[in-house]
């Protein structure tokens, strides 16, 4: 095989085949995230606390993502990370349906089991997620990373709709023997779909260079390479922007539903129509920004910044917004404002994650998947964080403004606030005195490979 043909940009096929990671990858997540969550709540009898504990110890254990980057990094392939971390997660989740299952009869016992099966979907997550990643960042072509990002997100989506609507009915009548069966399921069918879509793809698209050809001074050890790549000042800034970004991003994951029944008067099912509505947007703005980052920007380095900070500052007046609504009251069209903030959140995020494709082959050689791994590390300490304090900010409000209405504008405003940080962080990213060369464009009449 030619050097040519193992370098070539992966086409449009091999894209669609890494989202099916990613939809898999989603598919035994919304399981762990949320099915789990109502059984420990509603059929258990449990605290809240409770799932919400274990869902942020499986984030906490993300923060290992850089290492199992630079594990592949240092290996020269990042097929086997993605395939042992997916086996890694199914293990692990139908372990926690196993703990969930021990908890009605040994809460203690059943606590402890589940603390190990929801450190092992944190190791699973991380794994394959970051190699993932790392994966795509390396060999999608740079006029094609805002797609790419755009189908990978879209795809975990899909995976999250299709397990909830099959995995509901094959749940029903509900039993803690079906939920172990179900998980193991759908488990199942998620390694076996990752295996199948990385099949042979990576010698076609070979991640890095075979360990045996690093050179020394790429062979080092783990805390030497993440040091050197923590000292990259573009690697830094986009931890910094991510961590701000993400954290605004999901504080407002766990209020806008009361929000919706507390202010609105939203009854559980109207609060939930409203939160397709949200996902609604967000899918219409993911897909507009990858057209619009593969036709129109692809010939500028700084395209994808722009657009994040575009993004940024559309949920910070999305937000805003919000917080007006909350005290206009229920003359405020609450549809049209969460539908906005979704095509902003959606923009935002493939614009961001467009970003960190790009970012990741900037610096240091053979660091794409510790730089990957470092950012996926600083999402999910964010995201471990941002919903808990956005329903704790809320309690706090309501402490000193016995008005819920100016409890929820005060926290829609920060949120949006910290979204409007999170654009100036964007600017600094990726200012380089290259920012206004042209990205490599394909001369007329020739195509990227569709596979």
């Amino acid at each position: 095989m030619s050097a040519d043909a193992i370098h070539k940009p992966l086409g449009w096929f091999g894209v669609f085949r890494l989202g099916l990671v990613q939809a898999a990858l989603g598919a035994i997540v919304i399981l762990m995230t949320s099915t789990l969550n109502r059984v420990m709540v509603v059929e258990l009898a449990l605290p809240a606390m409770l799932p919400g504990a274990l869902v942020g110890w499986h984030y906490a254990v993300q923060m290992s993502r850089p290492r199992w980057g630079y594990g592949a990094d240092m290996g020269g392939a990042r097929t086997p990370w993605i395939v042992g971390g997916m086996m890694v997660l199914g293990v692990g989740a139908v372990l926690a349906a196993l703990s969930t299952a021990l908890m009605a009869g040994a809460v203690v016992s059943g606590v402890i089991a589940a603390l190990v099966s929801f450190f092992l979907i944190g190791v699973g997550v991380g794994a394959a997620g970051t190699n993932l990643l790392a994966l795509l960042a390396m060999r999608v072509a740079p006029a094609r990373k805002a797609a790419a990002a755009a189908i990978v997100w879209i795809m975990m989506i899909f995976g999250f709709v299709l397990t909830a609507g099959v995995a509901g009915q094959m749940l029903e009548p509900f039993s803690l023997t079906r939920l172990i069966m179900v998980t193991g399921i759908v488990s199942s069918v998620a390694v076996v779909a990752t295996c199948l879509a990385v099949w042979r793809i990576e010698p076609r698209v070979a991640a890095s260079p075979p360990a045996a050809k690093l050179t020394p001074q790429q062979k080092v050890p783990f805390r030497q390479a993440f040091g050197e790549i923590w000292n990259e000042r573009q690697a830094r800034r986009f931890t910094i922007f991510v961590f701000v970004s993400m954290l605004a991003y999901s504080a407002q994951d766990l209020i806008l539903e009361p929000f919706a029944g507390l202010i609105y008067g939203y009854s559980p099912g109207d609060s939930t129509k409203l939160a397709g509505i949200q996902n609604g947007g967000v899918l219409i703005g993911m897909i507009v920004t990858a057209i619009v980052g593969t036709t129109i920007g692809k010939s500028r380095a700084g395209f994808m910044r722009l657009w994040t900070m575009g993004g940024c500052i559309a949920s910070a007046t999305a937000l805003g917004a919000l917080a007006l609504g909350a005290l206009v009251g229920t003359s405020w069209p609450l549809k049209l404002n969460v539908f906005a903030l979704g095509v902003s959140n959606g923009a935002f995020a493939v614009a961001a994650i467009g970003s960190m494709m790009t970012l990741a082959s900037v610096g240091r050689k053979s660091r794409e998947g510790t730089r990957m791994g470092l950012w996926g590390a600083a999402q999910a300490i964010s995201f471990g964080l941002g919903g808990f304090l956005g329903a704790a900010a809320i309690d706090v409000a309501r402490t000193f403004f016995m008005d819920v209405s100016s409890a929820f504008a005060i926290v829609f405003a920060f949120e949006g606030g910290a979204f409007l940080a999170a654009a100036c962080l964007a600017a600094r990213v990726g200012r380089t005195d290259a920012d206004n060369l042209k990205l490599p464009v394909m001369p007329a009449g020739e195509h990227l490979p569709a596979e």
